[in-house]
């Protein structure tokens, strides 16, 4: 489990391997202590959470599966890529954002980036699957950054980004036609599973 609270943003190094359809990465960071990182733990890459296969000096390598290539922007990723970094939540780590899996539900695309003040304002559009799950004041989890959802209309919501986040996160680098990480909210999911259970 993670909060969506990007601990630090890293970079994809140059040795990306592609293999019978999966793809193997190293994750340069000077922020997170590699001796605090041991194989097997898992790490939210820019919202999806993937498992530490080797430490390195300088960072952590990780597979990325098929299942996920196909439902994540990690198919994009080459080396040079920014991406956000979290370590999964411990007992005591204070829950500033809110529960996030690091399961990706889809893809989704931003419309329109315009300033609000010192802030930036997003205008997302979601899978029409997942755009159920979307509500006003609510959360979702954009490239592992935990935000409040402002406003939705249809399938296309809105978020205001403030200046910290753009500083420490890889959301500054975001214009229309960016595609992101999306995952909504789990009470939600876990409510219609269980209500269409009930149902049936």
């Amino acid at each position: 489990m993670f909060t969506g609270i990007v601990r630090t943003v890293g970079r994809i190094d140059e040795r990306v391997e592609h293999a019978a359809g999966d793809v193997s990465f190293t994750v340069t960071t000077a922020a997170i202590d590699p001796t605090g990182i041991a194989v097997g733990d898992s790490i939210c890459v820019s919202g999806a959470c993937l498992t530490a296969v080797e430490v390195t000096p300088a960072g952590f390598r990780a597979d990325v599966s098929a299942e996920s290539l196909a439902r994540t922007t990690l198919r994009g990723f080459a080396a040079g890529r920014r991406v956000n970094l979290e370590t999964a939540l411990k007992p005591d780590t204070p829950l500033g954002g809110h529960l996030v899996s690091g399961h990706i539900d889809g893809v989704a695309e931003v419309l329109a980036r315009r300033g609000d003040a010192r802030s930036v304002r997003f205008e997302i559009r979601a899978p029409k699957a997942l755009a159920r799950y979307v509500a006003e004041k609510g959360s979702v989890c954009i490239d592992g950054v935990s935000l409040t959802v402002n406003g939705v209309a249809g399938a296309v919501f809105d978020v205001n980004i403030v200046p910290h986040t753009l500083e420490v996160t890889t959301l500054g680098e975001l214009v229309p036609g960016s595609t992101v990480n999306l995952e909504v909210d789990q009470i939600a999911r876990y409510v219609e599973r269980l209500l269409a259970y009930r149902e049936a």
